[in-house]
């Protein structure tokens, strides 16, 4: 594509000469674009420093080494049941490691992410699978020698660990732009505008680094995603000679994925709508991926939409099932971000077969969007 790639470390950025120093050379920009990133989040937990703690870090060699220690352990204990968690703990025990532990503070794990349903049923397969959840449990402190032995909880249990994994989210790598006196964020990133500029006119930042604003309401939102970051490059790359797209703030659509069994979110859940205020209704259908349902490759898929209760406006929805669970949640996401109402989507004109999608009238979108409608009408007539 007739671009230039060099790898190295920048040490500085001068603004008013418009130059980026690295250790081995410098460059003059016109724009600048920065792309820096995100650090793991490391915890306040005694002993988070001893031999054999890990954090997931974007770093091959670092990982290689986690990688070549799993090979001889037995008891292996992660921290945090979010995404990374939740999908790290199940590839360690695919390998073989005899114990493998998750820890986790709140009620249920990826209670962040889905309603409580939903993490739920994914506990109930993690268990199903030889990993063993610890919830409502707070690490107290990583314990052993100069080489971690185990941790201790909050309930005075003591888990036994060869290796502990530090996976409690990102937090964003903004050590240069404060260094250069960019404006920052209140969760850690840097400011941006709809168009990706930061306090600088000339230098735009996107990805995990950036301060995100949600979509809903827009206030800042820590969620820091590949999908979040790759549209807002798209922006910043358009944007650098002349402002052509702005984002309409993070909308939030992710997955979560262990065996056969995926989970999907795009916007609000239930939960995290009636945190930010709004009057919900919400409902739920689940029905086959295939018609007739007894067809090969056929898959339970449940669809919960929650919708702003006098506008019928959807703020979001989620789904369990299969691998096509991602391309319905993504179908979701696209109703979100244009506003759509219950009526809207169920007067949604989808193409149907067989072997791919859902009986047409048993179309779970469609379906769920109905039984909302209902449920609106009843508040209605009760008024």
């Amino acid at each position: 594509m007739n671009m230039d790639l060099h790898i190295g470390l920048v040490k500085d950025i001068d603004r008013s000469k418009k130059l980026v120093r690295t250790e081995t050379e410098e460059f003059s920009y016109d724009k600048l674009i920065l792309g820096t990133g995100s650090y793991p989040a490391m915890p306040p937990i005694p002993g988070h420093d001893k031999k054999g703690v890990f954090a997931v870090l974007k770093d091959i060699s670092y990982l290689t080494d986690l990688q070549e220690k799993l090979k001889s352990a037995k008891n292996v204990v992660v921290i945090g049941g979010g995404f990374i968690g939740i999908e790290i703990s199940d590839e360690i025990k695919k390998s073989g490691v005899e114990n493998v532990s998750v820890i986790e503070i709140a009620e249920h794990c990826l209670s962040q992410s889905y309603d409580e349903e939903f993490c739920v049923e994914m506990e109930e397969h993690l268990r199903s699978r030889g990993v063993n959840i610890y919830t409502g449990s707070k690490v107290v402190s990583i314990d052993g020698g100069e080489q971690v032995d185990g941790v201790t909880l909050s309930t005075d249990e003591t888990i036994p660990a060869d290796i502990v994994i530090l996976g409690i989210g990102a937090v964003a790598n903004s050590d240069l732009a404060k260094k250069i006196g960019l404006r920052i964020g209140l969760t850690g990133g840097i400011v941006v505008d709809r168009a990706m500029r930061t306090s600088d006119p000339d230098i735009f930042a996107c990805g995990d680094c950036a301060e995100k604003v949600s979509f809903f309401g827009g206030n800042s939102s820590a969620l820091r995603l590949a999908s979040i970051a790759t549209l807002e490059a798209r922006v910043a790359g358009a944007n650098v000679f002349g402002i052509k797209r702005e984002t309409p703030g993070t909308v939030g659509v992710w997955g979560t994925a262990v065996g056969e069994l995926a989970l999907g979110t795009a916007g609000l859940t239930e939960k995290m709508a009636k945190a930010h205020g709004y009057n919900v209704i919400s409902a739920v259908n689940e029905s086959v991926n295939r018609h007739p349902g007894k067809l090969p490759g056929a898959a339970k898929i449940r669809i919960k939409l929650v919708f702003e209760a006098n506008s019928g406006i959807l703020l979001g929805g989620q789904v369990r099932g299969d691998a096509s669970t991602g391309e319905i949640m993504n179908a979701i996401s696209a109703c979100v971000q244009n506003r759509m109402t219950a009526e809207q989507i169920a007067m949604f004109q989808s193409g149907t077969h067989p072997l791919i999608t859902a009986s047409p009238i048993a179309y779970g979108i469609v379906n769920a969007a109905e039984a909302a409608i209902g449920k609106m009408v009843k508040i209605k007539e009760s008024a």
